[in-house]
């Protein structure tokens, strides 16, 4: 039976609908837009069960949809992991860090994995391993660094069994003092093995308690605005039995973020065997518009890993990679499974797209939907490569937080496109934005926005000119319907229009009229998922779904709740006229909103449907 529509007015609506770029009030039934308008085609549909909320002003804009992260590995990671994104200072961090370690019991650790760079503090530098060690003397402490190094106290060298008779391992260097005595530096050379062999020793959550860590972390990035994530798979993440937990989730409708998963090899020299098998589980698409299967990668062979680690030269992909590569790549064709590839360096994606111009010829494409992730150097040539074949790119703020190294490597000039973001727009390319958080870059998409607009890292070096700087329109189209198309959800979600999926978020603040620096703290006060409301606060705390304990106790979400707070507003004082008359419908309606809201007790709540290799992606 068709519930009563959720009915939401007195907003400035920004729909990503060209044909209908704004609407003050929108009706929402059965987890689709019923209308799109205002107030009076809203409330036309009111029934007598609705629930009507009053957006006092506030900017509204479609669910925000990261076309490349790592939720699965990271939701059972996510209670474990103390952050660091957006702390101000060095001095901040460590006092968290020593905060934390008084908290954690033996024998688990303190582990601060991604999202920060020593470049967002006033210091603007990391920290010692003598002040680590003098933070936490006794519990083990991890802390990651990027792709290129981690930092372990004392107690942390004693629990892996670092010491002077260990080797360095393939993939990496354990650094030693005059004695041979290891510092506690680990270095990536060439790759990342050895600071996520390392990372996996630490004593992982039990099963229950990954449950919530999950629910914990799509809850957070419920905070930010986003209602849809696609996975790009990930080390140490096996198929099927590291996906257990999402499984449950997706059964006990506890799903709060769509997700559409990729499948990461994990087995060098035995990649296409695992593909073989996957396709035989799996047919593309396989679940639902909550949970379902999204295709092959974003590892599909080992031998064409180049990692963006700017403090070392550019890796050269092994001489056998084309063979390689063609034979899983011709498989996946030949039985029409979409994939995803991580390419990093236009001379590596210039070796790859030779691949996939052979496949193409022998078994045709033919609209199978391809994708290159990252493309930092992508050359004009290889973008048009990328569009003869139909393919697509999916882009991230890596260089947010890696920009500062590019640079000293390959020059200011060079990182001017770095992605070449307005050259792919005017290709004609898919083009869809995301992060590929949680072990580098943060998981929040304001400051990927931030980034896209500003053309700043968050240390705030200048990396774009005006002509690579991207326009807040379109950067916002880039994470709603941009990235759509990286889950073949194009025309079903990623804007605010009748008969899509409701997916909505209400935000803090206006992004298209805040100042640059003001959008890394925005948040969502009120986010919409499937036409039910997952997250709200300040004015719209009453709607608020259930709290959900964290667990352990001694989580570091519990006690520092997610990435840094900034100074976002949170009182209804300030907030009407906030979209400041962008929206041409705008309507105020606080006299109908107060009469006609009724509790949201129905309507709230955890509904949904959802929910290592060394490498690290």
């Amino acid at each position: 039976m068709p519930h009563d529509p959720l009915i939401l007015i007195n907003g400035c609506f920004h729909t990503v609908d060209r044909q209908n770029p704004q609407a003050s009030a929108v009706a929402i039934q059965d987890g689709r837009f019923l209308a799109v308008g205002d107030l009076e085609d809203a409330m036309r549909h009111r029934g007598p069960a609705s629930v009507v909320i009053d957006l006092n002003g506030r900017t509204v804009i479609p669910g925000l949809n990261d076309s490349h992260i790592h939720l699965i590995r990271g939701g059972l990671n996510y209670n474990l992991e103390l952050r660091w994104e957006g702390v101000p200072s060095l001095a901040d961090a460590l006092r968290m860090l020593k905060e934390q370690a008084q908290r954690t019991p033996n024998p688990q650790w303190v582990r601060v994995v991604g999202g920060w760079t020593e470049f967002q503090f006033a210091e603007k530098r990391m920290p010692t391993i003598d002040e680590i060690n003098a933070a936490a003397p006794d519990t083990p402490v991890f802390v990651l660094h990027l792709y290129d190094r981690a930092l372990l106290n004392r107690a942390a060298l004693r629990a892996v069994g670092y010491d002077k008779d260990t080797p360095n391992p393939p993939g990496g260097e354990i650094v030693r003092d005059a004695s041979g005595n290891p510092t506690g530096m680990l270095i990536a050379r060439p790759n990342a093995m050895i600071l996520y062999a390392t990372l996996a020793k630490g004593p992982a959550l039990p099963r229950e308690l990954q449950v919530n860590s999950t629910r914990q972390f799509m809850r957070e990035l419920n905070r930010l605005g986003v209602t849809s994530a696609i996975d790009a798979g990930g080390g140490f993440q096996n198929f099927p039995e590291d996906y257990a937990v999402i499984d449950q989730l997706a059964r006990d409708q506890q799903l709060t973020v769509r997700i559409a998963y990729n499948l990461f090899t994990q087995n060098k020299g035995k990649e296409l065997g695992d593909f073989e098998r996957w396709t035989d589980m799996l047919a593309p698409g396989h679940g639902d518009d909550f949970y379902r299967h999204n295709g092959a990668g974003e590892m599909l062979v080992f031998s064409a890993a180049d990692f963006e680690d700017f403090l070392e030269p550019r890796p050269e992909l092994a001489a056998g990679m084309e063979d390689e590569l063609e034979k899983v790549v011709r498989h996946l064709v030949s039985k029409r499974w979409p994939f995803r590839l991580h390419a990093t360096y236009d001379e590596s994606i210039e070796r790859m797209l030779g691949v996939f111009e052979k496949v193409n010829r022998e078994i045709p494409f033919d609209g199978l939907r391809w994708m290159f992730d990252h493309a930092e150097t992508i050359s004009p040539k290889n973008i048009d490569r990328v569009r003869a074949l139909g393919g697509g790119i999916a882009i991230q703020h890596r260089m947010a937080f890696q920009g500062e190294y590019f640079v000293e490597r390959y020059g200011a000039e060079a990182a001017k496109a770095t992605p070449p973001i307005a050259r792919m727009l005017g290709a004609g390319i898919p083009v869809g934005a995301g992060t590929d958080a949680t072990r580098v870059a943060s998981y929040n998409p304001w400051t990927a926005l931030y980034w896209m607009v500003s053309g700043r890292t968050v240390g705030g070096l200048r990396l774009y000119d005006s002509a690579a700087q991207l326009s807040r329109d379109t950067a916002l189209e880039l994470w709603t319907s941009g990235s759509a198309w990286f889950s073949s959800d194009q025309g079903k979600k990623g804007r605010i229009q009748e008969g899509m999926l409701a997916d909505l978020a209400v935000l803090s603040a206006d992004f298209f009229s805040v100042p640059e620096d003001d959008i890394k703290a925005i948040e969502s006060v009120l986010t919409v998922v499937d036409g039910k409301v997952v997250h709200a606060q300040a004015e719209f705390t009453p709607h608020a779904p259930p709290p959900l304990p964290v667990l352990p106790e001694w989580s570091p979400v519990k006690n520092v709740s997610g990435h840094w707070r900034h100074s976002a507003p949170r009182t209804a004082t300030a907030l009407p006229h906030q979209c400041q008359g962008a929206c041409a419908v705008h309507v105020h309606a606080h006299d109908v909103a107060r009469k006609s809201t009724v509790p949201v007790a129905n309507h709230g709540g955890f509904w949904g449907a959802l929910g290592c290799s060394c490498f690290a992606f």
